[in-house]
């Protein structure tokens, strides 16, 4: 993806460009999907590590040029989509990485989290406040609702840090890259329904500065939260254990 009116920033430094296909593809991966791969820096980098690699970029223009740029590349299909309307699991397990555009980051990797048993893995340059709340401990303040989420599908890595320098033209903030490796908490945990969790976990943060007493009390009722351990506490200091924990009792 790629102009301006998209929000994206080409990233040009090329160490940055190998250290990220070489997280997604530390060796040579069947199947990769690169998500706005732009005008094909990182696809080029990628290539050499994929038996196939499906590139989905929005802007018809960039589309094009990497049809010419990359011209009788055999490994290489280049779909002219939005990736937020593409189903990401057509092609079956896959790596999926890419440059993700700062608009539309955080619905993409709630997208690819949701990819349960076609993600082999997930490698992702996004703006660094992005990074931290997929990343972040109990407690600490950008942790949320979307840490939760990530946390029961995937181990979570922060990776490293990319200066606005590292593109062009330079954004106003930090980037980083974070990778994503798909796990089976939720099965450990014996949580069933995946949106039914997800919509209690939403309604515990629902109000991040009230207690779980308050933001539950309509839901479980309190005189029953006063039993719960967790009733005196707020979302953003319960482990991913503490809400299955509370969900098997609500």
């Amino acid at each position: 993806m790629a102009r301006q009116k998209l929000g994206q920033h080409f990233l040009v430094k090329g160490a940055i460009l190998e250290r990220i296909a070489a997280a997604a593809c530390p060796e040579t991966e069947p199947l990769v999907i690169e998500i706005g791969p732009g005008r094909g820096a990182l696809t080029g980098r990628l290539l050499p590590r994929v038996g196939r690699l499906v590139a989905i970029e929005l802007d018809p223009a960039l589309a094009e040029h990497l049809r010419v740029k990359f011209a009788g590349e055999p490994r290489l299909e280049i779909l002219r989509r939005d990736a937020l309307e593409t189903d990401l699991g057509q092609w079956g397990p896959a790596v999926i990485t890419g440059n993700l555009p700062y608009y539309a980051a955080t619905p993409l990797i709630e997208r690819v989290l949701r990819l349960r048993g076609t993600v082999r893995r997930g490698v992702f340059l996004v703006q660094k406040e992005v990074a931290q709340r997929l990343t972040a401990a109990p407690g600490s303040r950008q942790y949320g609702y979307l840490t939760v989420l990530a946390a029961l599908l995937a181990d979570c890595r922060y990776l490293f840090e990319v200066k606005p320098s590292a593109f062009h033209p330079p954004p106003k903030v930090d980037s980083a890259v974070v990778r994503l490796e798909p796990h089976r908490r939720m099965e450990e945990l014996a949580i069933r329904d995946l949106e039914d969790f997800l919509r209690f976990v939403s309604r515990c943060f629902r109000q991040k500065r009230k207690t779980i007493r308050n933001n539950l009390a309509e839901m479980v009722g309190r005189e029953a939260l006063e039993a719960w351990p967790e009733a005196g506490l707020r979302a953003e200091q319960l482990s991913l254990e503490q809400f299955a924990g509370m969900y098997r009792r609500a």
